[in-house]
Parts: structure tokens; C-alpha cells; sequence
């Protein structure tokens, strides 16, 4: 059946990519090999390439070396830096998926004759007959797909390891061409099935942090690229407690301030004084401010609402309601579902402008960062034996 199809896969030297491409290869497809050469720092790179070379050696398959460094740099790192310029957290990770990995990748594999590209992304795609396509409600080829199914993003089976979070800025188009192989696995399933077919990567530690930083520390890497400039810490009464280098290098919810950085005046000879932790609660980039908040429970780290810009729904049909959409809700990787509402700032704003939606929670959400992701979810109970659907997300104002 997929013995006519061909696959590029991204093998990022590691244990997911390399199974994803093993069992498409299982399943018929003609799978050829593909290693991403982004910007780098640390010179881990060429290990990955390394794996990944191997990896399509020991399945017999077709490898190839797309050199993507300078795109890298310039729609991901630079607009990362440029976003920590102006006091927010970017998310490369987000970006990358949008423009490298689901964008210049798909052209590139595309014009080298592949129906599908594949990544080792925790995640399902579930595609079923859409009466739209077929003609019902005077739907178009270009908004649905000709064959006539639709495609929706899911949770993956695996939810320690889901990684739709990351996902949300992918389109009905970009669902089409795309495979997610492993989204049915657990994780230490995927590593039986390296082992067993003797991968180079069965074993090998998954990437942690940011992908193109690898063992550097991404102040040390700002500091490049944006000047330290002194400034106040204070507390949330005010009250100055300390210096930083500069509010852009710190995010909210990071808890990097120790000792010797910030101390009460009170606490002065009194050395042995015990306090709770600090927490970043607020930053001011123009005054160069930290606002920092003791104790992870404490009022000023939570938020009832968000606004949010730059919003995708992955159906091409989804509009919210005038009166309040319920979804579950996500603003960092790993964080657990919540409750929440989804709704325009303005009900008099016409359905085509998703910039200004925002989301109340049901209860008060911690550390949540401008610049982040906000995911929504189906509440859908029905939708469990396949996963929660991903209805979309925004970045968050």
C-alpha cells in the first residue's frame, strides 16, 4: 500500500527519529534519511550527524545532509534573542517546528520527490472523512484536503513524553505531509524496538534544554548578543534586595537568586537567617527592573487570565463562540491540563482577527512568561482512546 510513497525522515541522531524511520521502513514506505545542519554552539552537532549517519547505514536507507545553518540562525536564534531583547521568553523549539523542521524541510524534501516528511515527535495525527471535503457546506479543495479526510492533531499515547505542546503552529496543510510514527509508543517501548533492531542510538541519552546551546548556558550566550547592564531587584513591596546584570537575561518563574544576590535589609548580620526562595514575578526591561517573590505559593507568581497574539487554530474551520469556549489549557511544557475559557477581548472584533483572544483559567496558573506558548486542548471525554485534541494556541502578551 506504501510501497509508492516516499518518506523523508529527520534523523536527529537520537533513539525517536531512528525508530520513527525503522518503522515507516516496516510499514512499505520508501524512507530516505535526512539529518537537519542548523546553528550550533558547542560543536555536539556533529555527534548527532554522526548517530543519524549510522543510524540510515543500519536500515539500509538513503541519507542525506541538509544545510540549514543560516536559515537556522536567522528565523530562530535571531528572533530568540530579539524577543529576550524586549523582556519576553521566546520559544525556539515553537519556531524551529514552524520554520525548519515543518517548513524548509518539507520544501526541501518535497522538491527531491517525497509525499511525507516524518520527525520522532511525540505526537498522533488522526485522520478521518471530512463531509466538508466532500462537497457538504461549500467547503474548498484549498481549505480541506482533496482526498477528503481531514487531519487533527492529538496527544501523544505516551504522555510523559507528549510533545504537542511544541506543535501548535502547525496548519491543516502541514498535517497532511506529515508522520508521526512513534506517537503510538511509550518511550521505553521505542527504546525495546532500538535495541532489538540493534540502533546505534537505542541507548543514547535523550537532548536536553535548547537543541543549538547544547552544554552552554544561555545567559552566557545573551551576553554575546545583548550588553549586561546593572539593575535593581526588588521585592514585591518595592523594597530593593539586590542587583542583576540585566532584566532580559531572567524569566519568570526562574528561581536564580541566591545569598549572596539578594538579601533583606533586615537580615543584615543576621547570617543565618532562613527564608523562603525567590522567584522572578515581574521584569521591567525598560527601567531594567526584576520584581522577585518569596516563596513558590506566593500570590504575585500566579495569574488568573492571559492575552494572547500570533494565535493558530489547526482546523481551518474552528471559531470561537461569542460567549465563553471551554478548553483545557497549557503554558509550559509538562505543565498539567487545566481548565479554562477561551474568548475574544471583544465581542464586537470580527472572527478573523485572532490577535487579541484571551484565556480565563478556573483557577490561578503559576509562572506563566510572555513570550510563551498557550496551548488549547479539547475537553472532549470522547476523544480519550485517541488523545486530546490540539485545537491550537498563541504566544502569550
Amino acid at each position: 500500500m506504501n510501497k509508492h510513497k516516499t518518506v523523508f525522515v529527520g534523523l536527529s541522531g537520537g533513539v525517536d527519529s531512528s525508530v520513527a524511520a525503522l518503522l515507516l521502513k516496516k510499514e512499505g514506505y520508501n524512507v530516505i534519511g535526512a539529518f537537519i545542519k542548523s546553528y550550533n554552539v558547542d560543536g555536539c552537532e556533529e555527534e548527532d550527524a554522526e548517530y543519524a549517519r549510522r543510524a540510515a547505514e543500519k536500515l539500509e536507507i538513503p541519507f542525506y545532509v541538509f544545510d540549514m545553518r543560516e536559515e537556522y540562525f536567522s528565523r530562530v536564534v535571531a528572533e530568540m534573542i530579539d524577543g529576550y531583547r524586549r523582556g519576553i521568553t521566546p520559544n525556539p523549539d515553537v519556531l524551529c517546528n514552524r520554520e525548519i523542521k515543518f517548513g524548509l524541510f518539507w520544501e526541501r524534501a518535497k522538491a527531491l520527490g517525497a509525499d511525507y516528511i516524518a520527525t520522532g515527535h511525540y505526537a498522533r495525527i488522526v485522520r478521518s472523512p471530512d463531509t466538508l471535503a466532500q462537497g457538504v457546506s461549500g467547503a474548498t479543495p484549498k481549505s480541506y484536503p482533496s482526498q477528503g479526510y481531514r487531519a487533527s492533531l492529538y496527544t501523544a499515547r505516551d504522555m510523559n513524553k507528549d510533545q504537542t505542546y511544541f506543535l501548535w503552529k502547525l496548519t491543516q496543510e502541514d498535517l497532511e505531509h506529515c508522520l508521526f510514527p512513534i506517537g503510538e509508543y511509550e518511550k521505553p517501548e521505542v527504546r525495546k524496538i532500538a535495541a532489538e533492531a540493534g540502533l546505534p542510538a537505542a541507548e543514547r541519552k535523550d537532548s536536553q534544554g535548547i537543541c543549538f546551546l547544547g552544554k552552554v548556558k544561555l545567559p552566557e550566550f545573551l551576553k554575546k548578543y545583548i550588553a549586561p547592564k546593572k539593575g535593581d531587584i526588588v521585592d514585591t513591596n518595592g523594597k530593593k534586595i539586590g542587583e542583576h546584570d540585566g532584566a532580559w537575561f531572567y524569566t519568570i518563574g526562574q528561581r536564580h537568586l541566591n545569598a549572596k544576590d539578594v538579601r533583606h535589609p533586615e537580615d543584615v548580620g543576621h547570617p543565618g537567617t532562613n527564608r523562603k526562595p525567590y522567584y522572578v514575578a515581574r521584569k521591567d526591561v525598560e527601567k531594567n527592573v526584576i520584581v522577585v517573590a518569596e516563596g513558590e505559593s506566593n500570590p504575585a507568581l500566579y495569574k488568573k487570565e492571559i492575552q494572547l497574539t500570533d494565535v493558530n487554530f489547526i482546523s481551518p474551520d474552528f471559531k470561537i463562540p461569542t460567549s465563553k469556549f471551554q478548553i483545557l489549557c497549557r503554558v509550559r511544557y509538562r505543565q498539567p491540563l487545566v481548565p479554562a475559557h477561551l474568548l475574544y477581548s471583544d465581542y464586537n472584533i470580527s472572527y478573523s482577527d485572532y490577535n487579541i483572544l484571551k484565556v480565563e483559567f478556573e483557577e490561578p496558573v503559576k509562572f506563566v512568561a510572555p513570550g510563551q506558548s498557550a496551548v488549547f486542548y479539547s475537553t472532549d471525554e470522547q476523544t480519550l482512546p485517541a488523545g486530546r485534541q490540539v485545537l491550537g494556541g498563541g504566544v502569550i502578551c
